[in-house]
């Protein structure tokens, strides 16, 4: 499978995860959020992401918005980068 899907992937994992946590809990995954989408997409615009991630993560009732698949269409459908980017963590 292509690293790309594989990130794809992971995004709608992590965009469920992030759907189904409770308010105690988002104060937990919010930060966590962040810090794993600027591990998937690095540079600026993955930082500007994690930002983004955490802050909807951490305001109550935004958890339905699906920041890494949004990040993830950004990124290769509007951007239209290749998979030949280097990830600080292996995806899958």
């Amino acid at each position: 499978m292509d690293k790309k899907y594989k990130k794809l992937i992971l995004s709608i994992v992590l965009d469920i995860i992030g759907f189904f946590t409770v308010i105690p809990f988002d104060i937990i995954w919010a930060p966590i959020s962040g810090y794993i989408m600027t591990k998937i997409y690095k540079g600026y615009k993955g930082k500007v992401a994690g930002v983004i991630s955490f802050l909807e993560e951490i305001i109550p009732f935004l958890d339905v918005i699906p920041t890494f698949t949004i990040m993830w269409i950004y990124t290769y459908v509007i951007n239209k980068e290749d998979n030949k980017d280097e990830t600080i963590i292996e995806v899958l």
